[in-house]
């Protein structure tokens, strides 16, 4: 849900103008203070601040957590993190630091992937996250496809120019012939509770489970199966997200005490039932994964971002199809309908298209959420579902990452995709040269 405020700046910013009440409030709420954030005796004497920070003035500050956007905001960055955020007249830029004036334009949080399936080797990996970092996304969490010690030591470095890596490690389905033999195939009580005391161990961010027949292919995990999952996972201090399609299941699940839908209810509009249980349980998550519209749609705001051909490729598949124009309306207007009661909304992409977070964003609008209420499930929800403590807005104390953007999302939400720069841990990405990487 949103946390509308009427102030223009949000908690723990500086508002009295003074820089040291900003640094004093990032100290409270990230702990000690990096070294190169210590806070001299008098940070403003003999012209000089003594510190590592860079003013960013004149832009209109979107914060991420619903409230007003601050207009004519000034940032303070002291190395990787917002030292202060708020409006010119409220912070104070002591004398010497470095500005960028960055008037007329727009900065949000850079968006978190709540639900992705990305490459299985090291390179291609960081390729991944570094495309997704280009595209404005400074964290993913992949769900249920990763095997090995690969994805936990990648998840451990704080690699340059890249996302955040986070992974559910093997997910836990039924036997499914045909597909990948990742996951876990369980079919008891006994297989569930190894399979999460295993993956506990590894200590993964989130079990996934799938509870699906696949069109009636295979045989769906039972009831109690899933029950002892989560029984499993609450007991370890892990959540679980559930890869669902019937809303006979999705029901079922929320009773049982599921944290996360890592899809909406597709095969019929919800009922009235399914909305009270989950008002019941505010505490759930939906990441919504809506699918592909079915309409001819214009691609050529990726041209320049990948390879010709590649973009060629996708425009000629973005075409009218009926079928799947149905099979988005149920699960838009399902997204409208939780949205409107309150249900927690993160945004996911399923699948491993570096920009697909400006397709879902969009989507998401096109299902009848505000510009606003999109931006919150992209930003602080989703570092929320991913446990993310320190990323998700833009104020004092969080990781400076943030796009800049040409024009403001807030009027239309496929502005998102008019990034003129991208921070992450309060450097700017040469996205010329990752481009590079990928464009030869």
């Amino acid at each position: 849900m949103l946390n509308n405020k009427n102030s223009g700046v949000s908690n723990g910013l500086a508002r009295t103008g003074l820089l040291t009440l900003g640094l004093l409030a990032l100290a409270a709420c990230s702990g000690p203070a990096p070294e190169s954030t210590s806070l001299p005796e008098d940070p403003v004497a003999g012209g000089g601040t003594g510190l590592n920070l860079i003013a960013y003035t004149g832009a209109r500050v979107i914060v991420g957590d619903g409230s007003r956007p601050i207009e004519n905001a000034v940032m303070l960055v002291d190395g990787t993190r917002f030292a202060a955020v708020g409006r010119a007249s409220e912070v104070e830029i002591p004398a010497g630091v470095a500005r960028v004036d960055l008037s007329g334009r727009t900065i949000m949080p850079a968006m978190i992937d709540g639900h992705v399936h990305m490459s299985r080797e090291r390179d291609a990996l960081i390729q991944d996250l570094r495309q997704r970092a280009y595209f404005g996304v400074s964290a993913a969490l992949s769900m249920g496809q990763d095997v090995g010690e690969m994805p936990f030591a990648v998840r451990a470095e704080t690699l340059p120019d890249a996302a955040r890596f986070f992974t559910a490690g093997r997910g836990i389905t039924g036997p499914e012939p045909g597909r990948s033999d990742i996951p876990y195939w369980i079919t008891t009580e006994e297989e569930a509770r190894a399979a999460v005391r295993e993956q506990a161990a590894l200590d993964v961010d989130i079990i996934k489970i799938w509870v699906d027949d696949r069109n009636g292919t295979v045989e769906k995990l039972k009831p109690e199966v899933y029950r002892a999952v989560i029984d499993e996972a609450h007991q370890q201090g892990l959540k679980v997200a559930a890869h669902i399609y019937y809303l006979e299941d999705a029901k079922d699940l929320v009773r049982a005490g599921v944290d996360v839908f890592a899809h909406g209810v597709r095969d019929r509009d919800i009922d009235a039932e399914f909305v009270a249980l989950m008002r019941e349980r505010p505490e759930i998550v939906l990441v919504p994964n809506l699918p592909d519209r079915g309409v001819a749609t214009d691609l050529s705001w990726l041209s320049g971002h990948l390879p010709a051909g590649q973009v060629e490729s996708l425009q000629g598949a973005a075409t009218d199809r009926p079928e799947q124009q149905a099979m988005f309306g149920i699960q838009a207007r399902n997204l409208a309908r939780l949205n409107g009661a309150g249900v927690t909304i993160a945004l996911g992409t399923d699948g491993n298209s570096a920009w697909g977070a400006h397709l879902e964003i969009a989507d998401m609008v096109t299902a009848g959420m505000r510009p606003e209420e999109a931006i919150v499930a992209a930003t602080r929800n989703a570092a929320a579902l991913v446990g993310l403590e320190d990323a998700g807005t833009i104020e004092a104390g969080k990781s400076a990452d943030f796009i800049v953007l040409d024009a403001n999302p807030l009027d239309v939400i496929t502005n998102t995709r008019q990034i003129n720069a991208v921070y992450l841990r309060g450097v700017a990405l040469d996205r010329g040269a990752l481009r590079q990487g990928w464009m030869q």
